[in-house]
C-alpha cells in the first residue's frame, strides 16, 4: 500500500510561522474558486481541491505540534492492505468481501479493492457505531442509569 521510498515525515520545526498560517487559514472563508500556489519565481498555479485539503490537514496537524507523514497510497489495494487500513485481519476482510460488504475485482488470482470503497466502508462502520452508542446512551438515560 505504501511506497516507503516516497514516504516523508515532517516535524513542526517552524512553530510560530505554522501558527500564523493556521490562524490565516482559519479566517479564510471557504472559497468558490481554487486556492493558488505561488512559487519562488512568482509563478502561480491553482490547486486541485484534494491538494488544498491535504495542505490544510498538514497545517492543522503541524500547528498542533504533531509530526506528519506523507506517504503515497495506491488507489487499488490488496486484501491485506485493505485489512490493515480497516484494522482487521485479512481473513476477516475476506469474509466481508464474501458477504458482499465491498465490491472487488480479481485481475489474476488475487482480489483487489478500490481505496475509495474501503474508505467509504470504514466511514459507514464508524457512523453505525456512533449511532449505536448514541442509542445506547439514550436508552441508559431514559432508564435512569446515566448521569446524576
Amino acid at each position: 500500500m505504501r511506497s516507503t521510498a516516497e514516504e516523508r515525515t515532517l516535524l513542526p520545526e517552524h512553530r510560530e510561522e505554522i501558527a500564523e498560517l493556521r490562524t490565516f487559514l482559519d479566517r479564510v472563508p471557504a472559497a468558490v474558486e481554487p486556492a493558488l500556489l505561488r512559487g519562488p519565481d512568482g509563478a502561480t498555479h491553482s490547486l486541485p481541491p484534494e491538494v488544498y485539503q491535504a495542505l490544510m490537514a498538514v497545517v492543522r496537524a503541524l500547528a498542533a505540534g504533531k509530526a506528519v507523514t506523507v506517504a503515497p497510497v495506491n488507489t487499488t489495494l490488496t486484501t491485506q492492505e485493505a485489512a490493515d487500513l480497516l484494522g482487521v485481519s485479512r481473513p476477516t476482510f475476506v469474509k466481508i468481501l464474501d458477504e458482499g460488504g465491498l465490491s472487488y475485482t480479481r485481475p489474476g488470482r488475487h482480489r483487489r479493492v478500490l481505496l475509495a470503497d474501503v474508505l467509504d466502508y470504514k466511514e459507514a462502520r464508524r457512523s453505525q457505531r456512533r449511532q449505536g452508542l448514541d442509542e445506547l446512551t439514550r436508552l441508559t438515560e431514559e432508564s435512569g442509569l446515566y448521569g446524576d
